[in-house]
């Protein structure tokens, strides 16, 4: 029966994302959805487009292993971000009246520049969407009861979710995510309070965990190391997140400037609340069937079937409809817009210049091609890797922190900020990273720490150096900005 309400859900809701694919005209509204959004739909979508497999999946799984400070990145890091794009970056960016984030790198440092973040940008993506895939086949292999191989329900899961975002674009990801807010709001307070009451109540749960040590390693130990290691799990996602393509057509398709910014923090606060509930429900597992937990929490990717487990296992059929429905919400919410961000700027950024005899509609054609390619790549991806779900999202915000951030907070804040500088930065923090990586990924300083430290250091110095490299304002034209609207 469950299996059927799945299937039922999957298919109205790849309808939606086809019918809002018929407001597609151009490129602005395949993009950034004409930047006609109102608030109420860009606080949906900016809240389901973080609320993905990680918050339902990866989160509780680590915090059950390491308390409140394993989940530091996420969802500490991960919703202070939306914060500081609505308080400083949302405002700014907007007014640019950019297509992508990789325009403003364009415009303000040149085409190299542009060029180097935009891939620093779509290789980060490979992580996180892999996650969201991984995680749709496993729900498919859970909900069948096996019949269905985890393999077979990362492809399937993947085709579907292609089929409305390679067509519909921004307008059927905001849609999709409307509605995928109302079903994941809904189906976790339900959840959360039919769970609580299996597990003696609130109070009882939190007491336990509290006993049991999970909220006192928050704040690390009095070392360099801890101290060093803390700061490195906050700011990769708090601060690696802020320049991407996903975040930025947020901004980019509300209606005016003040939607923008409220929306994106509104958001932000609304998924840190949120992401709580998961942890929650992981937690009350070990009081109602402690040897699920036992056998499931000690490996990586076995701990992510906690929760789904503890629901077929002790929830009721409306219980697990619930579960299951706001489950593949939050991951085809979050799966749908991180194959279209990188998908837009790879092409605006990377193909559009070296095509600059496409018209618009062929523009289009190109970014839907683009789309499917990278749903192919990092749906092979996702087949082979073995990492966790809340590693390869961690992880996938290592690269845009130490090569793409301090370019976009300087070149927004610093007068002095220029060409040299931004390409010292990303340079510097790129071979920083992957060299500590590769030779000391355990020193006392974190690689992705490391890189960012270097990547200040070069814009800096670079900047304030004595000008060798330049800006060619012949660069900025090379591909002319669109109008954002038919």
């Amino acid at each position: 029966m469950l299996l059927w309400f799945v299937i039922i859900y999957w298919i109205i809701s790849v309808a939606i994302g086809l019918w809002a694919a018929l407001r597609v005209k151009n490129t602005a509204d395949y993009a950034v959805a004409g930047r006609s959004l109102p608030f109420y739909i860009v606080t949906a979508t900016v809240f389901a487009t973080w609320f993905g497999s990680e918050t339902v999946l990866g989160i509780p799984a680590t915090f059950l292993r390491e308390g409140l400070g394993g989940v530091i990145a996420d969802p500490f890091g991960s919703s202070m971000c939306l914060v500081l794009v609505g308080l400083f970056f949302a405002r700014p960016l907007y007014r640019m009246q950019l297509l992508t984030i990789g325009d403003f790198y364009r415009n303000k440092y040149g085409r190299t520049v542009e060029a180097l973040t935009t891939l620093c940008i779509v290789l980060s993506y490979l992580g996180w969407v892999a996650a969201q895939i991984s995680a749709l086949g496993l729900v498919f292999h859970v909900v069948s009861q096996g019949a269905m191989s985890q393999s077979t329900g990362m492809i399937v899961g993947a085709s579907t979710v292609l089929v409305y975002t390679m067509w519909g674009g921004m307008w059927s990801v905001a849609i999709t995510d409307f509605i995928q807010m109302i079903i994941i709001v809904v189906g976790m307070l339900y959840i959360g309070w039919d769970i609580s009451s299996m597990a003696g109540g609130v109070p009882v749960v939190i007491n336990h965990a509290i006993d049991a040590g999970k909220f006192s390693t928050f704040w690390p130990e009095a070392s360099l190391a801890g101290i060093l290691g803390f700061m490195a799990a906050a700011i990769t996602m708090m601060l690696g997140s802020i320049p991407q393509q996903d975040v930025f057509q947020r901004v980019a398709s509300s209606k005016d400037e003040r939607t923008a910014g409220h929306a994106s923090v509104l958001g932000g606060v609304l998924y840190f609340c949120f992401a709580f509930i998961p942890m929650f429900l992981a937690y009350s597992a070990t009081l109602i069937d402690p040897a699920l937990v036992e056998k499931l929490v000690n490996g990586d990717k076995q701990s992510q079937l906690i929760l789904p487990n503890l629901i077929l296992n002790h929830a009721p059929l409306l219980a697990q409809v619930m579960f299951f429905g706001a489950l593949l919400s939050a991951i085809k919410s979050c799966a749908s817009a991180t194959l279209l961000a990188p998908s837009v700027t790879f092409t605006e950024n990377i193909l559009r210049p070296a095509f600059k005899h496409l018209g618009d509609k062929q523009l289009l054609r190109l970014m839907r091609i683009v789309v499917l390619c990278f749903t192919a790549m990092v749906t092979l991806f996702a087949l082979n890797s073995q990492l966790s779900i809340y590693k390869m999202v961690e992880n996938a915000y290592k690269v845009t922190l130490v090569s793409a951030f301090v370019p976009l907070a300087f070149g927004l804040y610093w007068k002095r900020a220029n060409t040299q500088g931004a390409l010292a930065a990303i340079v510097l923090g790129l071979a920083t990273w992957i060299w500590l990586e590769v030779l000391a990924p355990d020193a006392i300083c974190p690689p992705q720490l490391a890189g960012f430290f270097a990547a200040l250091f070069g814009m800096i110095a670079g900047s304030l150096a004595p000008l060798v490299i330049q800006h060619q304002p012949a660069h900025a034209s090379a591909h002319p900005r669109r109008p954002a609207s038919h």
